[in-house]
């Protein structure tokens, strides 16, 4: 936490408004539109929903193809499946993130034309979006940036979330910025902001009785959650100098091994850093895992890709090379928690060690 957030949460419960609206809701909006210098914005109860609300306003249903990154995390992809469309994989390049050269071949190879990318930007880095918004405009196909793990990051200086059709930012308890649980959609279009507002509140018709001409669903985020997040966006940047500073120690600190790679970070883009992750060429990074668990310390292994998970074994089309395979076969989350050297030279300690 900051420090204010209790100063705003005290507010919150002096004005009587606990949920589900009021006006730290607006001011966190209005915190978010600032920041990323975007023109719409609603908050919600998580990303996952957010993600939901881009699809739904788009007009994404039952039969529809959505790309997206096969190295994410599920809920990148949950959406798709509670619109009744079908994922179709695209594996990543060097970058981690989404491959330019598998999207182009989906989109030849396809028998129909997807609707839209869900393109997420990786433990906070961004993907090659210059190359996939060219694609996708050649295509008219919709562009939806889960930039859920990447707040604060940016492309050629455009904020993550901001450069595709719409964008998603999680205020999950393990993100760079945290409501507890929280989301964020952005978009420059108005009316797609508008009706995703209209959705999440249940599309309630503006009658003084309840009348509803289309479903919707409970995704609006809280006036007291909202008092968080205007208190942790006000802290942001700090966050992300923090975040790097913290890779920077890690790199400097095992420059030494030779067969460690950190995730890289593309030309023109600045990534927030959000977790540190790397490879090994010969060590088994559970080896790691188990040792620095031995120490009480946590690490996780990379995202096991989407088209290796049970729930889409033969029945979800993929285009795959290799590279998301490996990087989950070879790679490790680091602590990233706060620019605590003492603690993050344990860490160090134990690869040493062992590589």
């Amino acid at each position: 936490m900051s420090g204010k957030e209790q100063i705003y949460i005290d507010e919150v419960f002096k004005s009587n408004y606990i949920a589900p609206t009021g006006a730290y809701v607006t001011k966190f909006e209005e915190s978010v539109k600032e920041y990323c210098k975007i023109d719409y914005a609603v908050a919600l109860s998580s990303a996952t929903a957010a993600l939901h609300l881009a699809l739904r306003v788009l007009g994404i249903g039952r039969g529809d193809l959505v790309l997206a990154s096969s190295f994410t995390f599920i809920g990148s992809i949950n959406c798709i499946l509670y619109q009744g469309a079908e994922p179709i994989f695209i594996d990543s390049d060097s970058s981690w993130n989404l491959s330019p050269e598998l999207l182009k071949r989906a989109i030849r190879e396809l028998p129909k034309k997807p609707k839209a990318l869900i393109l997420t930007h990786l433990y906070g880095q961004m993907a090659e979006i210059d190359k996939i918004v060219e694609i996708c405009r050649e295509n008219s196909i919709y562009l939806i940036e889960d930039s859920a793990e990447a707040l604060g990051a940016s492309f050629n200086g455009k904020q993550s979330g901001t450069i595709g059709d719409l964008g998603v930012f999680s205020f999950n308890g393990n993100k760079i910025l945290t409501t507890s649980g929280g989301g964020m959609l952005i978009s420059r279009n108005r009316e797609w902001i508008e009706k995703a507002r209209f959705l999440s509140t249940q599309a309630r018709e503006p009658f003084l009785h309840y009348e509803h001409r289309e479903y919707g669903y409970n995704y609006r985020l809280s006036n007291v959650l909202s008092a968080i997040g205007v208190a942790q966006m006000e802290v942001l940047d700090k966050r992300v100098e923090q975040k790097r500073e913290i890779f920077d120690f890690y790199s400097k600190e095992l420059a030494n091994i030779s067969e460690i790679n950190f995730m890289p970070e593309i030309k023109n883009s600045r990534g927030n850093r959000w977790l540190t992750t790397l490879t090994f060429d010969k060590t088994n990074p559970n080896k790691v895992i188990n040792a620095l668990e031995e120490q009480n310390i946590e690490s996780r292994p990379l995202w096991k890709p989407m088209h290796l998970q049970p729930l889409f074994k033969g029945t979800s089309k993929s285009f795959i090379d290799g590279t998301s395979e490996e990087l989950y076969r070879k790679g490790l989350c680091l602590p990233s928690p706060t620019k605590d050297f003492d603690k993050l030279y344990r860490v160090v300690e134990v690869i040493q060690k062992i590589c």
